[in-house]
């Protein structure tokens, strides 16, 4: 089912052409077993406009990381494909410690479970998409489910081990968006941007973990999980639609296709991307969507409250 919000569905055809392409370009680059290439971001979204990078990394328990980045590379700027920002969670390097599949699954957790695991753990479950071997992201999304969904589990519990940490990225999130623009804590960083993004297609993502972990209530678990496959294998915005129906979602998409319109015109990001915090009151773009982003948070509540009524353990489970 796709969505009926111009700049969203212009966008989705524009990406899925670009994906196309991708994919195709990089059927050259040759991996061994179950190795995969991934992407998340707003190409996994089908959001992605003339600005945005293509956020991937390469899942290997081999030791030929750099030689199949450097292809990857290659394939992208032939294709004039903007790479990865570098220093990010997806600067495309290979990093063994964080990109095995064994670790994956193994630090789920703990002190080893850094910022930059649980960034690509969950949104790999929660948008990622793949550029090489479409079956093996299949076989690893649902292995990490069953990881967070244990057989001791009973029916009428919520799949509440991975909601916490879908909780806990999300408030990550949050946290690292005030150090990494702080005008006191290091090296400045663009920070309208980031700031907007948090406010919808962060905050959208956030909500169709929260919506589909819901679905999860008095089910078994073999259907906990397939209720999450289907439904984390559907772009954000048709999950969103999925759950909630096509109509109900119509408020929200609306202040949503305001956000991706803004940020696909190159003359308002620029104007984002050079805004200084003390100029933020002065400029009607940022403003214009501040205020969208309120109205935005509120139509995403007013659908939980429709959605999940005052008796769903999922209004439970968010608080405690």
């Amino acid at each position: 089912m796709k969505a009926h919000s111009s700049t969203y569905k212009q966008l989705r055809e524009l990406t899925e052409g670009k994906m196309k392409r991708i994919r195709k370009g990089l059927e050259s680059v040759k991996l061994e077993g179950g190795d995969m290439i991934l992407v998340c971001g707003s190409y996994a979204r089908r959001e992605a406009s003339s600005h945005s990078d293509l956020d991937y990394f390469l899942i290997s328990d081999g030791d030929y990381g750099n030689k199949v980045i450097a292809e990857v590379q290659h394939v992208l700027d032939s294709l004039q494909i903007r790479k990865p920002a570098e220093g990010g969670a997806f600067g495309g390097n290979a990093s063994d410690d964080d990109d095995s599949r064994d670790d994956i699954l193994k630090y789920i957790g703990g002190e080893n479970d850094s910022n930059k695991r649980i960034t690509r753990r969950i949104l790999l479950l929660l948008e990622g998409d793949w550029l090489v071997n479409e079956e093996g992201l299949r076989d690893l999304r649902r292995e990490i489910l069953e990881h967070y969904i244990q057989e001791t589990m009973t029916d009428h519990q919520l799949a509440l081990f991975l909601l916490n940490d879908i909780i806990r990225y999300w408030r990550t999130m949050a946290v690292d968006y005030e150090v990494r623009t702080s005008d006191s804590k290091g090296p400045k960083k663009p920070w309208a941007i980031r700031n907007i993004k948090l406010m919808f297609s962060r905050k959208l993502l956030y909500s169709s973990g929260l919506f589909s972990i819901a679905l999860t209530a008095d089910q078994t678990r073999s259907k906990k999980i397939k209720i999450l496959e289907d439904l984390f294998s559907l772009p954000v915005v048709e999950r969103m639609i999925d759950i909630c129906g096509k109509r109900a979602m119509q408020p929200a998409l609306k202040s949503y296709d305001l956000f991706l319109e803004c940020i696909s015109d190159s003359e308002k990001r620029q104007r984002l991307e050079h805004l200084c915090q003390k100029d933020r009151q002065n400029c009607d773009i940022f403003r214009g969507l501040k205020n969208e982003g309120h109205l935005f948070t509120r139509e995403l509540l007013k659908l939980f409250e429709n959605r999940f009524d005052s008796t769903h353990p999922i209004r439970r489970a968010v608080l405690y």
